[in-house]
């Protein structure tokens, strides 16, 4: 496989992984933003949720705590000054879209490439928290985290 670029191609790619594949690298995404004061509930939700064991019942579960997380903490989104706050919205959401039960899907729904969007925004809020200029790009680091996923599922 030759590697991934842009948006286009890291979209492709995830469209042609099962559900099972693009919940867990969705997962990944969100697993990658260093989040410093993460809500303890919202640590172990993400937790449950990679390990790969679990069942059904348990991803309900931590789907079901993101969820609830994403909705508590969405008026951070009204605030200019707390940052990291905003950033564990966004992180919240991606963990929800990363586990939202098949029945909740649309037909062209893709469970990662709603996280990776949420992960990226989550990214952008720590960026403006730490008031960083640096060039690191989020969207380039999923990219090679799919072109890694892609390779070890091979």
């Amino acid at each position: 496989m030759s590697g991934i670029s842009n948006d286009q191609e890291l979209r492709t790619a995830l469209n042609r992984l099962s559900l099972k594949e693009q919940r867990a690298i969705g997962l990944l995404y969100i697993n990658s933003i260093k989040l410093p004061g993460i809500d303890p509930g919202l640590q172990k939700t993400l937790e449950l949720a990679l390990e790969s064991d679990n069942g059904e019942h348990e991803r309900e579960i931590a789907h079901k705590t993101a969820k609830s997380i994403a909705a508590r903490t969405y008026t951070a989104c009204g605030r200019d000054t707390d940052w990291e706050a905003q950033a564990e919205h966004f992180v919240a959401a991606a963990c929800s879209a990363a586990l939202a039960p098949e029945q909740q899907l649309t037909p062209t729904a893709n469970p990662a490439w709603k996280a990776a969007i949420q992960s990226r925004m989550a990214h952008n809020c720590l960026m403006m928290e730490r008031e960083s200029s640096a060039p690191w790009n989020e969207a380039q680091k999923q990219y090679e985290i799919t072109e890694e996923f892609l390779l070890t599922r091979s």
